[in-house]
């Protein structure tokens, strides 16, 4: 008869060593493998009881270890860490290769015309607005209202910058012209990211001691995991947008090119696929999910309230949102 699984398995922390690049790297590649984006949601609720039965100590018969971490890394891929509640599918973490990859690719196909530009930047930072809503820290909602400005500030902001920069670009040699839309959303991220997450500047986002016993809402915490997640975001762009125009450009001048262009799309979607494959999961992991900052960096009130409740805390966490 096999012996019953062990509770003293830590499933709110991953798998893997979060100190370090390649703990984190292995621990992205789990929560971002496209294939979770297939899973039905049988599976995806199986995995949630499963999970949450085990954090309140009841193991399901016959469940082994790598069972655990498996419906473990289903969870994370599916379920907001702060709200608990079901992503919505295409701004799941799991859907950035498939999604990416075929707006990228058109984006870097279709750049010549101001309608192309125009349109593919638009459904670019419409798909990042979905993704930095569901991906977003802390549990409290934004209103409709709320929701609408960042969308339109953001997307605005992002095709503005595109037409910019395409108009600076015709006068420089054409290789500079393909890398106007890596451009245009590294520029977009930076306006994308902070205002759909516009309410975390404002109020805060929920800070713990170490043991995850909530001690607050900080700004200053949501400044550093918004400036992370730009980072990490531009990260994931520039394999998948600068690599593929440089083999594109030199391709475009083969006879085989030449005789079937129809193949150029294609071609560049799955470049910009594969980079995406590794490019994904290892600018997820540059910093940790589940951040940290000094006690004396956060707000002097901030910091008060935690002398008095908590005076042996001296670092605090949050998670920074993807």
């Amino acid at each position: 008869m096999s012996e019953e699984l062990s509770l003293n398995i830590n499933i709110k922390e991953p798998r893997w060593d979060q100190g370090t690049f390649m703990g984190r790297a292995q621990h992205f590649f789990m929560v971002t493998d496209p294939r979770n984006v297939l899973l039905s949601s049988e599976t995806l609720e199986d995995a949630r009881v499963t999970v949450e039965s085990y954090r309140a100590g009841k193991v399901k018969p016959g469940l082994t270890e790598d069972e655990l971490w498996r419906a473990k890394y289903i969870y994370d891929s599916a379920f907001h860490p702060d709200t608990g509640e079901k992503m919505f599918v295409i701004g799941r973490m799991s859907a950035q290769v498939p999604m990416n990859m075929s707006i990228t690719g058109c984006m870097l196909t279709f750049y010549r015309t101001t309608p192309a530009v125009v349109f593919w930047q638009w459904v670019n930072q419409s798909f990042n607005a979905v993704v930095n809503y569901t991906n977003r820290s802390g549990d409290a909602p934004l209103t409709v209202n709320q929701l609408g400005v960042a969308y339109v500030s953001a997307t605005t902001g992002a095709v503005v910058t595109a037409l910019g920069l395409k108009s600076l670009a015709t006068r420089l040699p054409p290789i500079v012209s393909r890398f106007v839309p890596f451009a245009a959303v590294a520029a977009a991220n930076c306006i994308n990211i902070p205002f759909m997450r516009q309410r975390e500047l404002k109020y805060g986002i929920p800070v713990t001691d170490e043991n995850g016993n909530r001690l607050g809402e900080s700004v200053n915490a949501a400044k550093q995991a918004i400036v992370q997640v730009v980072v990490s975001r531009i990260g994931m762009a520039v394999p998948a947008m600068a690599i593929p125009p440089v083999i594109m450009n030199a391709l475009e001048k083969k006879a085989f090119m030449k005789r079937f262009p129809v193949l150029n799309a294609p071609v560049q979607v799955g470049l910009v696929g594969l980079c995406l494959v590794f490019a994904t999961p290892l600018c997820c992991a540059l910093f940790p999910q589940k951040s940290s900052m000094g006690v004396g960096s956060l707000e002097a009130d901030l910091q008060e309230r935690i002398r008095q409740t908590s005076p042996h805390t001296t670092t605090v966490y949050f998670n920074k949102g993807l």
